[in-house]
């Protein structure tokens, strides 16, 4: 990654899940971060997509994955993945006891047929 501009590496996460899901009692696929706010939100392939509703209504376009063993970022407004950036405040990951999908009881059993691909 190049262009750090946008970036705040002191921004703790918003909490351990999907903020939008949380509120409502919904599930997620996958975790995604804005490292300009530490808004958490669900991925894409998630059944509500919040970390797009994020970019899409903050115009803040970096994301970092907040799956445990995975660092890369993503620009929403490029369209472009990076392996690495600059490390962020932890933490920075869901709780590795918090199962993906989740969070544990809130995930349907059809789980799957509910993607979006």
């Amino acid at each position: 990654m190049t262009d750090i501009s946008g970036i705040d590496p002191s921004v703790p996460p918003s909490g351990p899940g999907c903020v939008e899901c949380d509120e409502v009692g919904g599930w997620w696929f996958h975790l995604r971060r804005c490292v300009q706010c530490g808004h958490v939100g669900c991925c894409d392939s998630s059944p509500a997509q919040h970390a797009t509703a994020h970019w899409k209504s903050t115009g803040h376009p970096l994301v970092q994955s907040f799956e445990p063993g995975e660092e890369w970022f993503w620009d929403f407004d490029r369209d472009e993945l990076y392996d690495s950036g600059p490390e962020l405040t932890q933490p920075g990951a869901r709780p590795a006891d918090q199962p993906a999908p989740g969070p544990a009881g809130r995930v349907p059993q059809d789980w799957t047929r509910l993607l979006h691909r």
